[in-house]
Parts: structure tokens; C-alpha cells; sequence
């Protein structure tokens, strides 16, 4: 029995996150990283209308489809509808998309970045609609959503819409039992309904090559000549049931370490899981607000704050302290709902607290932490 993407290797090239002079993106570096890319047998790109404010896209045409025959690889692209105020203005996003890039058919397109209120924007806009017609067209070969919000949510999306092929999910081995991003949860899930899977932020944004000093000691003693990178990307690309393991590579030094153990993939052994277990009781023993993420704290706030979101970023930057990347998640996270600094003290978060957490000061350290003086 065959199945999406089974002949396609494992590793994509994310282009997210692409080398750049100035503000521009360095279109004769990111050739090269094609080329070498293809080159060693790997053929699976991905990009969005949203990535660098649409010079992704610009540059796959560029560096990829203007230089090579269209069968040689794959390319996913994807429609962020909640972006848009009408129907219209979103459905033109497949249309611009396919300018951008230069082809004919995109063979993964996805819904972008689903959950929470901006799933409804979907169904609203008829967008599940509209991209079937252009999958029955040829416009699309395999149709699937990528996936942002709790494990109940995407059994719900998946009940809805058995059409969806496969889905793209937030899987690494720090996020594994995280209880807000339920990254185990929603590949139970995606298992359960028989989807195949491909991977976003298998490396955390990077912050898993960038542990703490503490942490990255216990992969360094137990192989140190492996990357802290491969750790990460190796255990989401040993899951089964996974096609695809995206890699937002910024540099060639990223490109040559990703190819050096992706090329002849081995998954990960007995022993090297063992490790990986010892690094995630590490990284949860970490000093952090001790958020569950059961959103009891929500459903009653006059300013609209999702706290337990804002409680997730300030984790993030107590354990990574990445701190211009966690605030611009949080410009991301926030534009939709209050900030921490819009919170007017009443209280009635903490009096629904099953965890006790002095919320309010919490609020007040996060607005110190992550809004820009």
C-alpha cells in the first residue's frame, strides 16, 4: 500500500528563515543552498505568502523553479485566510501564490496555521471549498492544513474534514508533553485518523541547538560529534507515520549539518531515546510559571487575555532567553486578544486557578519581559 510523500527523503527545506543581506534576501547563498540540497537527493520545499513579507515565495521562484525541470521536486505553499477581511481577499492568496512562484500546481498546499478562532475563518471564507475545486482542476495535488491549538480541536477539524490528506504539526522532543502546544497529543491524533505527518519546528524555532549549558551537556557527553540540531530532527523523523521533516536552514553550515545525518536517515536507537528523556526531565526542571494551560483562567478575563499563551512564552524565554524571538511570537500570539499589560488586576483568574499561580504579578513580569519598552 503506498502513501503520500514514501519516496520523497524525509528532510524539507524550510524557507522561512533564509539568509539575508540587510533586509533583502540573499538570493546567490540561498542558489547554493538549492543546489546542494538537490544535489544530495532531497527535493521537498516549503514556503508561505506570509514569510519575509512574501520574498519567500519570490525567492523559490528564483533559486528553485526558474532553474530547474518542475518534476524534480516538490513545493507546499499555504493560505493564511485569517489574514484577510472577506472571502474574496483570501481565495486571491492562491492566486498570488502561484504568481509568485512561477508554477503551475503546488503538490502540498496547505491551510495555514489553524486553531482557535482562526479556524472558523476557514469555514466562514468557504476555503476547504474552493481549494477542492482547485485540487479537482489540477492546480493542487495533495491538500492538507497546518495545525496550532489543542489535540481535541484537531479531531474535530479532522472529523470535519476527513478530505484533508495530511497535516502539518509542531512536533520536538521539548514540546512532546508540553500541556499547552500538546505536540504528543496532537500526533496521537493525526495517528488515529490515519493522516500522514509533516513536521514544523522540529529544532524549536532553533532554540534546541542553542540549549542551556547544563542541558546540552547531556547530548554533548553522549555523542560529541553529533549536532545538538540532529538530536532534535532525528526524533521527530523517527515517529511513525511522518513524511517530512522541515528545516527552516538559514545557513549553509545548517545545510551541511542537516544533510550529513539526513541523507542515509537512521532513526533514533534504544539508547539515544533514553538520552533524549534525560534532556526533556532537564528542560521541564527548569524554573518556570507552572501553567497546565486548562484555560479556566480565560473564559471569564474582561481584557480577552489568553494567559496560559502568554505563560508559554515567558517560559520559553526563562529556558532559551531568546528574548527578541519570544517578542515576536508574542506581536504574533497577541493581535488577536489583550496583552499582559492590559490586564486590570481583579483577580478573577487567580480565584479559578487550580495551580495557585499569582497570576496577576506573573501578567505584570510577562509585560515587563516581552512587551518593548
Amino acid at each position: 500500500m503506498t502513501y503520500i510523500g514514501e519516496t520523497i527523503k524525509k528532510l524539507g527545506f524550510g524557507f522561512m528563515r533564509l539568509p539575508l543581506l540587510s533586509d533583502e534576501v540573499d538570493i546567490e547563498q540561498t542558489r547554493q543552498m538549492v543546489d546542494i540540497f538537490m544535489e544530495n537527493g532531497f527535493s521537498y520545499f516549503d514556503t508561505a505568502p506570509s514569510y519575509l513579507r512574501g520574498k519567500s515565495e519570490e525567492a523559490i521562484k528564483t533559486a528553485l523553479v526558474d532553474r530547474y525541470p518542475r518534476e524534480r521536486y516538490q513545493l507546499a505553499t499555504k493560505l493564511p485566510a485569517w489574514e484577510k477581511s472577506t472571502a474574496q481577499e483570501a481565495q486571491n492568496l492562491f492566486w498570488t501564490s502561484l504568481g509568485r512562484t512561477g508554477v503551475d500546481y503546488f503538490d502540498f498546499y496547505l491551510l495555514h496555521n489553524m486553531g482557535g478562532n482562526r479556524t472558523d475563518v476557514f469555514e466562514k471564507f468557504g476555503i476547504w471549498e474552493f481549494l477542492a475545486e482547485q485540487k479537482n482542476r489540477g492546480r493542487i495535488k495533495h491538500l492538507g492544513f497546518s495545525f496550532h491549538s489543542t489535540a481535541k480541536e484537531l479531531e474535530e477539524v479532522l472529523q470535519r474534514h476527513p478530505e484533508a490528506e495530511f497535516v502539518q504539526l509542531q512536533i520536538n522532543y521539548a514540546d512532546w508533553e508540553d500541556k499547552i502546544i500538546e505536540s504528543r497529543k496532537c500526533y496521537e491524533v493525526a495517528r488515529k485518523y490515519n493522516k500522514p505527518i509533516i513536521v514544523m519546528e522540529p529544532v524549536k524555532g532553533g532554540a534546541l541547538a542553542k540549549l542551556p549549558a547544563q542541558v546540552a551537556r547531556i547530548l554533548l557527553e553522549a555523542n560529541p560529534d553529533a549536532s545538538l540540531a540532529s538530536w532534535a530532527i532525528r526524533f521527530s523523523a523517527s515517529l511513525e507515520g511522518v513524511i517530512m521533516v522541515l528545516s527552516g536552514m538559514s545557513t549553509l553550515e545548517q545545510m551541511m549539518d542537516n544533510l550529513s545525518f539526513m541523507k542515509d536517515f537512521r532513526p533514533l536507537g534504544r539508547e539515544e531515546l533514553a538520552v533524549i528523556e534525560r534532556v526533556q526531565k532537564a528542560l521541564a526542571e527548569m524554573p518556570q510559571v507552572p501553567c497546565t494551560g486548562c484555560q479556566y483562567c480565560v473564559e471569564g478575563c474582561p481584557q480577552n487575555i489568553d494567559i496560559p499563551v502568554i505563560f508559554k512564552l515567558v517560559n520559553e524565554y526563562l529556558i532559551y532567553r531568546d528574548l527578541p524571538k519570544i517578542r515576536r511570537k508574542y506581536v504574533f500570539e497577541t493581535r488577536f486578544m489583550g496583552k499582559a499589560s492590559d490586564c486590570i488586576a481583579c483577580g478573577q483568574c487567580e480565584a479559578v486557578c487550580p495551580q495557585r499561580i499569582p497570576i496577576r504579578e506573573e501578567l505584570s513580569r510577562a509585560a515587563r519581559y516581552l512587551e518593548t519598552p
